[in-house]
């Protein structure tokens, strides 16, 4: 019986360890897939060909095909940096267009429950990018998660004795939303961090 089959078995496995895939959800992905054995070849194609060519740029650390990746070798304003916590974290802001400097992808957060202490970040290579003396401003941009103000005030306490501009993203209320509905701690950083008009 299918049941048994210890490749089934092995694909559903390896599709539970997908973030937010159960059991079932990845027993339904694995029936799919094999429904439909040209999806299954293509996924096949696509997983290997991300494991040959993604690597992480040598000089921001984000996912790339190309090394250095399009944004450091791009001509952007490298005199400003933004440091993320994830290559995800990146593409969010590259989508809004808002922001035209280089990044910096930390590739985590510090979060001593689980045993991700600074050394385990890409900090030292942060600091040796700053030390080649055309850093203006680091912009932190981490999550604002416990993690990520964790991570932020590391970073702020590292950063200012070098003498540049050490900025954090605002956060608050989102645009659109009733006050009413808004948990307590943003309503708490919205009033700390407004501004006048």
């Amino acid at each position: 019986m299918l049941q048994h089959a210890p490749t089934l078995t092995r694909l559903v496995g390896e599709l539970k360890k997908l973030p937010g895939i159960g059991e079932r959800t990845a027993l339904r992905l694995a029936f799919h897939l094999l429904k439909s054995p040209q999806n299954l070849g293509s996924l096949a194609e696509a997983l290997t060909q991300v494991q040959e060519r993604v690597c992480a740029c040598s000089v921001c650390f984000a996912l790339t095909e190309q090394n250095p990746c399009p944004i450091c070798s791009g001509g952007r304003d490298s005199s400003v940096i933004c440091v993320v916590e994830t290559s995800q974290d990146m593409l969010a802001l590259e989508r809004s267009n808002a922001y035209h400097g280089s990044y910096h992808v930390l590739q985590g957060a510090i979060s001593p429950l689980h045993g991700v202490n600074p050394d385990n970040l890409r900090i030292r290579e942060l600091l040796a990018r700053i030390e080649q003396g055309k850093v203006e401003e680091v912009v932190i941009a981490t999550n604002f998660t416990v993690e990520g103000e964790t991570t932020a005030l590391y970073l702020a306490r590292q950063l200012k004795p070098l003498g540049i501009r050490v900025t954090r993203l605002a956060h608050g209320i989102p645009l659109g939303s009733d006050i009413e509905f808004v948990d307590p701690a943003t309503v708490q950083w919205a009033m700390k961090g407004r501004s006048e008009l």
